[in-house]
């Protein structure tokens, strides 16, 4: 098994609340057997503590996994290794990927109740200036689904009537990554139902989230940096109406696909989401995200370039992977 570090330059540069990126730091992880080869790959995160190298150590402090047990058993031993995260995820999916190309059986066919079809990703706006963001949703008006990352600040509101006024028809996401706060919260709730937002995603920090009981959800609120997973969903039913869940919050496909499960039985609307990465780190994805009802999954559309062979994107439209690529 080798975990190696790869970098992917972003088309401009993306911001969020949290900062700006002009590279995308991944990891891609290849596990093989002597006759048969998995291929996956995670995206660090600072916000959850994590960075390329400190994933790759974690990889690479796994115990020995003899490669003759069934990818079920080594998944297991991963699960019980290393906790949730980036280096769980890479491990686990390449597992998954493993198992396939043993087998000659599609992951697909195991974890898909129908043969999966392209789905359609939100794309992303990139926080900046009112006037800036007007521009880019001038540019991105045919999506049918955009996304607008905001940050808290005094120009939110101006924010999200530029990007409304200039994309009439695009269904709209705010995404305020935790920024902000309970004395603005009503305010900014008000403001995006009255522009007709689909969904306000994690309004405030993690754990200090306890006032989305307190208040009315004129807009369906959905649960991102709280929500990593299954055993999250508990405190979270008081709080957000969706879930995002992210194959790098929870550690691979094998929890997602639990965790999507008990979402649903709890009630919770489903977002599959992404961090920043090339087409291999979406595509075991784009199966989890076959009925959710928000798909986030652009993150290659970012990108300068992606790595090949690459998923299809048709516009915002991205296709099952093709087992060239994973699975």
């Amino acid at each position: 098994m080798t975990a190696n570090a790869q970098s992917f330059p972003i088309n401009g540069r993306f911001r969020i609340a949290r900062g700006a990126s002009t590279e995308a730091h991944v990891i891609e992880c290849v596990i093989g057997d002597g006759a048969s080869t998995g291929h996956a790959e995670c995206v660090p995160y600072a916000h959850y503590g994590e960075t390329v190298d400190s994933v790759i150590e974690q990889i690479a402090g796994l115990p020995a996994l003899d490669a003759q047990l069934t990818c079920d058993e080594l998944r297991a031993i991963v699960g019980q290794s290393l906790p949730a995260g980036a280096a769980r995820n890479a491990v686990d999916c390449a597992l998954w990927d493993l198992a396939a190309k043993r087998s000659g059986t599609p992951v697909h066919a195991l974890v898909c109740r129908h043969p999966p079809r392209p789905v359609e990703t939100a794309v992303t706006l990139s926080l900046d200036s009112p006037d800036n963001m007007a521009d880019a949703a001038r540019g991105a008006k045919n999506r049918k689904l955009l996304k607008m990352k905001l940050c808290g600040d005094d120009l939110d509101i101006a924010r999200m009537h530029a990007v409304a006024a200039n994309a009439p028809d695009a269904r709209l996401i705010v995404d305020a990554n935790e920024s902000w706060r309970e004395d603005n919260l009503v305010a900014m709730m008000e403001e995006a139902a009255q522009l007709h937002v689909a969904l306000v995603e994690q309004p405030l920090p993690a754990g200090a989230d306890a006032k989305l009981a307190e208040i009315p959800h004129p807009v369906p609120v959905c649960a991102d940096e709280a929500a990593h997973v299954t055993a999250d969903l508990e405190r979270l039913g008081r709080l957000y109406d969706v879930v995002n869940i992210k194959l790098d919050k929870t550690g691979g496909l094998t929890e997602a696909l639990r965790m999507r499960d008990r979402a649903r039985q709890m009630g919770f609307g489903i977002m599959v989401g992404c961090m920043v990465g090339t087409s291999l780190a979406m595509a075991p994805a784009v199966l989890l995200a076959q009925d959710a009802d928000f798909v986030d999954l652009d993150g290659p559309l970012l990108l300068a370039r992606d790595r090949k062979p690459a998923l299809h994107y048709y516009g915002a439209t991205v296709s099952p992977p093709a087992p060239a690529l994973w699975g």
